[in-house]
């Protein structure tokens, strides 16, 4: 639960095309763009439902995700292009939807490929990096990163991809005391990845996707 005298965050999810997005995802039996689609919409999903959110930002050319995303409340959808047709990297998406938010209440950056996200996690996470300039979370093997945040007036700075947690602490965020089994570590690039994040709880439309496959 968030203070009532604080500011609520705005929360920037970048979700690539699913075209493109998700490449080592592969499994047999399970489309890989449907399936990056219901793993990005579980993950906006437990952002919208957090407490500690005032506004969710989804930043993506995705107009089949912007679709089936009509039954998650507040969101505000950002188009990614930015005229040359070509997709940005994670960076410039976040600086878009940070654009969009302005620097009058804190931000944050969210990964999108986070299927079994609790709301009270992004919560705790969320709470505690309120009182610092800039924090991160590093993802569960310590290297990558799944969240970075940055107070009100402070521009929020990114640098996503291999090896990012170094990258963002580097830039002065400091790092968030985060367990480990806590599923806003848990982002999902392969599958064994997507095993690991099932055994704490899928969002429901990764769970139903993947329960449809095996009862086939």
């Amino acid at each position: 639960m968030t203070d009532a005298h604080r500011p609520g965050w705005a929360v920037i999810i970048p979700v690539k095309p699913t075209a493109v997005g998700k490449s080592r995802l592969e499994l047999r039996t399970v489309d890989r763009v449907t399936l990056a689609r219901a793993i990005a919409l579980d993950t906006i999903t437990a952002a919208a439902a957090c407490d500690a959110v005032a506004q969710v930002y989804v930043v993506t050319d995705d107009a089949a995700l912007v679709s089936l995303a009509f039954d998650i409340p507040g969101l505000r959808f950002v188009p990614e292009d930015d005229g040359t047709g070509k997709p940005r990297g994670i960076d410039a998406a976040v600086a878009v939807g940070a654009d969009a938010a302005g620097e009058g209440m804190p931000r944050a950056a969210l990964l999108g490929d986070l299927p079994a996200l609790r709301p009270e996690d992004l919560a705790a996470a969320l709470n505690a990096a309120f009182s610092v300039d800039r924090a991160v979370v590093p993802d569960a093997e310590g290297t990558g990163t799944t969240l970075v945040t940055a107070g009100s007036g402070i521009r929020l700075l990114t640098s996503f991809g291999d090896g990012s947690f170094a990258r963002h602490v580097d830039l002065g965020c400091r790092a968030l005391e985060i367990m480990r089994a806590s599923t806003l570590r848990r982002d999902v690039d392969t599958a064994d990845q997507l095993d690991v994040a099932a055994e704490l709880g899928l969002g429901p439309r990764t769970a139903a996707l993947l329960a449809a496959q095996i009862s086939r």
